[in-house]
């Protein structure tokens, strides 16, 4: 398999970097805590590791230093298509290179032989209750795949730690290679017939979940879910979803165990809603003014909104200080195909007036759009227009980055997290000294 042959490769190498690195300066200080960050949710201290993506402030997220400009450019595409192989993108994250087109057609051949549904996994989701959230559904379902996990069966059967990866990658693969067929099943049964899909080896990954899905255009909707899985995939290790499931993967859980922490994580409100929340406020704009209002207008909404006491779902992020290239991505692709959709109209309106309302008010450090402002209306345009369903969208996307991250820590040995705590008092005596 290609992406063993790779790892494999490149992990002695990787692991005496690590090793010299923590020997020679593991003494060393790079960044001073804050009682305001001990408070504040740990807001950027520096107390991760990952190689696979960063975000930068000035630039946007980047996979293995590339901006996503670069990746959607460079990544081999299927045939007459524009986005590339989602295989591609994963190979990219585990491996550090630009795969060849044949190399990501055989990530995307590794996914068919092993998206195969157990039984069980279908009648546990038939059995829950009617109203039953997506999201509840589809950590239920991963968590009904644990019992094929090959990790656990290796560490149960004494596998030595350097090769805890191996069954770890079998794992991730296992695992992202079911996500589209478990999602479009959860979609059939709240929205749809209830039939179980099937995954068509002969097709790629995108393309079986538009399909599976039962999306009227399914080309378009194939070329989307490729984009809307490769935006969404990885966001540093910081996130909550990301955060989690290495947190729980840290104690040595499966890639089932940790995955479902990270998705229990990511259906919070303050993460993975915010793209349904930014839809829901275009659409009562768009209903308020009986489409897109003049600019004069939406300029006092905008106000009024703000001087209400509300926000203006989408804009401004955690770390960006520019707008979002994951933003800019999905806005591109829009224009591109269906430039006179009002909802997509008026998102491109918002971009222009309530990043200068903002400056205004003078209170967001970044008024510009994150990847959330517009990813909910795309969706909406090509009839999925479930916004529960929106989570489970982005946890499809989510695995492919934290399960290559997951991979790399038990190659390289990354130990239980164990943060220390303190209580109040020994804070405000630290504070008087």
């Amino acid at each position: 398999m290609i992406l063993y042959e790779k790892l494999s490769a490149q992990l002695p190498a990787w692991r005496e970097r690590v090793k010299k690195l923590v020997k020679e300066n593991g003494d060393k200080v790079i960044d001073q805590v804050t009682i305001g960050q001990v408070y504040g949710g740990m807001r950027d201290i520096k107390s991760l590791v990952t190689d696979i993506s960063f975000v930068d402030p000035a630039t946007g997220i980047k996979f293995r230093g590339m901006a996503i400009p670069e990746v959607l450019e460079k990544l081999p595409k299927p045939d007459g298509a524009a986005i590339p192989y989602v295989g591609g993108l994963f190979y990219l994250l585990l491996i550090g290179e630009i795969p060849t087109k044949a190399q990501a057609e055989e990530v995307e051949a590794e996914w068919a032989k092993r998206s195969a549904i157990p039984a069980h996994v279908f009648a546990m989701l038939r059995s829950m209750p009617k109203d039953t959230h997506p999201m509840v559904l589809f950590s239920q379902a991963v968590l009904a795949l644990q019992s094929g996990s090959k990790f656990a069966k290796a560490y149960h059967d004494g596998v030595k730690k350097d090769l805890y990866w191996e069954s770890t990658l079998e794992d991730a693969l296992d695992l992202t290679a079911k996500l589209p067929t478990i999602a479009a099943f959860i979609y059939q049964l709240k929205y749809g017939d209830g039939k179980e899909p099937k995954f068509d080896p002969k097709l790629d990954y995108g393309t079986n979940f538009a399909r599976m899905l039962g999306v009227k255009d399914e080309k378009g909707y194939a070329e989307l879910s490729r984009l809307y899985f490769i935006l969404h995939s990885d966001h540093e290790s910081g996130n909550v979803s990301a955060h989690a499931t290495h947190l729980a993967a840290s104690a040595l859980s499966d890639a089932y165990y940790a995955f479902s922490a990270g998705l229990n994580g990511l259906a919070g409100p303050l993460h993975g809603l915010a793209n349904q929340e930014c839809l829901g406020w275009l659409i009562d704009v768009r209903d308020k003014f009986g489409g897109v209002p003049p600019r004069e207008d939406l300029y006092k909404f905008a106000w009024d909104t703000l001087n209400g006491g509300k926000v203006i779902p989408g804009y401004g992020h955690a770390v960006l200080r520019v707008t979002d290239p994951r933003f800019t991505a999905q806005l591109e692709f829009a224009k591109a195909r269906f430039p006179e959709d009002t909802l997509i109209r008026l998102a491109e309106l918002v971009y222009d007036v309530v990043p200068a309302v903002l400056k205004e008010q003078g209170k967001a450090k970044n008024p510009a759009p994150n990847v959330d402002a517009i990813s909910g209306t795309l969706q909406y345009y090509y009839g999925v227009r479930e916004f529960d369903f929106y989570t489970v969208l982005f946890g499809v996307g989510r695995a492919l980055g934290v399960m290559p991250n997951l991979v790399w820590a038990r190659a390289l040995g990354q130990p239980i997290e164990r943060p220390k705590s303190l209580s109040t008092a020994m804070l405000e005596e630290l504070a008087k000294k």
